[in-house]
């Protein structure tokens, strides 16, 4: 029998630690929560169906993480509240010129060369990663508590000062997915600003905890409530006929409460009020109060 041998891992001396399994696995759960919740941001803002997928989470020195990227890229700085090291978050050029394009109505935008941004696409580009960091603190939550915020444009991997060379980073790497285009994206975070929080987590939840996390997590999402009047049925004509001023009556009795929806789910009743200066609802019944039929 000829026996098998795997192949040995080269060990890095230069490299002062690496991520424990138990770690890597609570960050692996964090970044791919991000990533679902970008996609679905990069979905509305861009106007085209669009998808993340987080393929590694790994750490490395930043001059490993600098090394790796290409030479001409986007790179967003990130400050961290008490952290010297900046975080990045890093696309390619042409990806993110794309989005741009598609979030100014373009259905399919021409190619786009390898160039940096002008003022005003560092300014709709700046919006989109905004919004990328209110999910990142979202998924990350408590791994995350320092405030970052969106900082200064870098082009050229090699000479964007966001951390010493020797400044261990967080980095996780990404698949997006605009339409029929994918591309790469990185984001780096700086260890001292993420692994103290690894290191106090609990090795373990009971079975009785994590219901009551979960409970506690729901009930801090926030949901979209709305009023509903009655649906109205009307032709197909009818809507491609309609013009300004137009009328379309509702079928709804004017003493007949309006229906409370979380996300389309109808949860209760409730009265037109007024609050202030603004309309409100009134609440007249909940789904548990409401007499059965």
């Amino acid at each position: 029998m000829t026996e098998t041998l795997t192949a040995p891992e080269v060990y890095d001396f230069a490299r002062p630690s690496t991520l424990a399994r138990e770690h890597a696995r609570v960050l692996e759960l964090a970044f791919e929560t991000f990533a679902r919740q970008w996609g679905t941001q990069l979905t509305a803002k861009v106007r085209v169906l669009s998808q993340v997928t987080c393929e590694q989470v790994a750490m490395m020195t930043y001059d490993e993480y600098a090394a790796s990227l290409p030479a001409l890229t986007g790179m967003v700085l990130l400050p961290i509240e008490g952290v010297p090291a900046k975080g990045v978050l890093q696309v390619p050029l042409d990806a993110a010129l794309t989005w741009v394009s598609h979030s100014l109505g373009a259905s399919k935008p021409l190619p786009t060369p390898e160039r940096t941004f002008t003022p005003i696409e560092q300014a709709l580009v700046r919006r989109l990663v905004e919004d990328a960091l209110d999910d990142l603190r979202y998924s990350l939550g408590g791994l995350l508590d320092q405030t970052v915020t969106a900082g200064a444009f870098q082009f050229n991997s090699q000479f964007a000062q966001a951390a010493q060379k020797s400044d261990l980073m967080i980095v996780a790497s990404f698949e997006i997915r605009v339409g029929e285009r994918v591309a790469a994206s990185t984001l780096a975070l700086p260890a001292e600003a993420v692994l103290p929080q690894l290191v106090d987590r609990p090795a373990d939840v009971s079975t009785a905890d994590a219901k009551a996390l979960l409970d506690a997590q729901l009930a801090s999402v926030p949901v979209g409530v709305s009023l509903r009047f009655a649906p109205a049925t009307v032709l197909p004509a009818q809507v491609l006929g309609l013009a300004v001023g137009d009328v379309l009556p509702l079928p709804h009795p004017q003493h007949r409460p309006l229906t409370i929806s979380v996300d389309g789910e109808p949860v209760g009743t409730a009265a037109v009020g007024a609050n202030g200066s603004r309309l409100a609802g009134v609440v007249v019944t909940t789904t548990a109060s409401e007499p059965s039929a």
